[in-house]
């Protein structure tokens, strides 16, 4: 299976001659559409006055598609303006295969994420089990507006801790499939981990961390942070994120946990 726009040789063109095959399977590359939606939100490098701050999200989950084998593009920052937001959304679904929305999710009455959506085509939003994480959504959009053609969107929370695991968790998966590769699942190994802390009850915990070792003589990982409220810095320094499951209210060291590795 190749991606669309592989350029191929003389070699590798012959070698499929040689197997016999006069057709070769390919997927597109799929293009991913980030958004990022609220009034509170500035672009780096410009002044951001009370209240506001600076979107990182559509820049660190640009970098996570690519990763993961799409072709990202940053729409810009939509303020909480249900017209706004509906007019900017159905441009998007021209130009993209999957769309990513981070923030708007709450329950407030200036948060328009969901009605937007609502009215766009099939989407669900709900409570998910975990953390860093908490509200999201997934569903279709295009159904809605009489649209032949359903594009698939992920609803992600704002925080940008929570954006980038969520990614890990569900997007990258979907992603991965629709672009036809083998690997669809980032690898995991166990690990014992050096530290206790105490993880919430009811919800699967996902926390960076680093893990060193081999198969032969096993893993340890360090966490980095505070388990119960990583940082951005965190993240960005992390090789995986070990994985406390819904059950396990205190993690004592030398507890071995699987770990979601996110490189090499």
């Amino acid at each position: 299976v190749l991606a669309a726009g592989t350029r191929l040789g003389s070699r590798q063109l012959g070698l499929a001659a040689a197997l016999g095959r006069n057709r070769l399977t390919v997927h597109p590359t799929p293009r991913v559409v980030l958004v990022a939606v609220g009034d509170e939100l500035k672009e780096p490098g410009t002044t951001a006055g009370p209240g506001d701050i600076h979107e990182a999200d559509r820049y660190a989950l640009e970098a996570a598609v690519r990763d993961a084998g799409g072709a990202p593009s940053r729409a810009p920052i939509l303020r909480d303006d249900r017209a706004a937001l509906r007019e900017a959304i159905e441009d998007q679904l021209v130009r993209a295969d999957l769309v990513v929305v981070t923030g708007g999710l709450s329950e407030l009455a200036g948060d328009t994420v969901k009605d937007v959506l609502a009215v766009l085509g099939d989407v669900r939003l709900d409570q998910v089990a975990m953390t860093p994480g908490r509200r999201q959504g997934f569903g279709t959009l295009g159904s809605a507006t009489g649209s032949d053609r359903a594009v698939p969107v992920f609803a992600l929370p704002g925080h940008p801790v929570s954006a980038l695991i969520s990614f890990e968790v569900f997007v990258r998966p979907a992603l991965r499939t629709m672009a036809g590769r083998s690997m669809v699942f980032r690898p995991s190994v166990a690990a014992e981990v050096g530290r206790d802390w105490t993880s919430p009850a009811g919800l699967r915990q996902f926390v960076p961390a680093t893990v060193v070792g081999d198969p032969e003589v096993g893993y340890e990982a360090s966490v980095l942070g505070d388990p119960d409220s990583p940082s951005l810095s965190d993240v960005a320094h992390a090789d995986a994120y070990v994985v406390v499951s819904e059950a396990e209210r205190t993690v004592r060291a030398g507890r071995v946990l699987q770990c979601m590795v996110l490189e090499g």
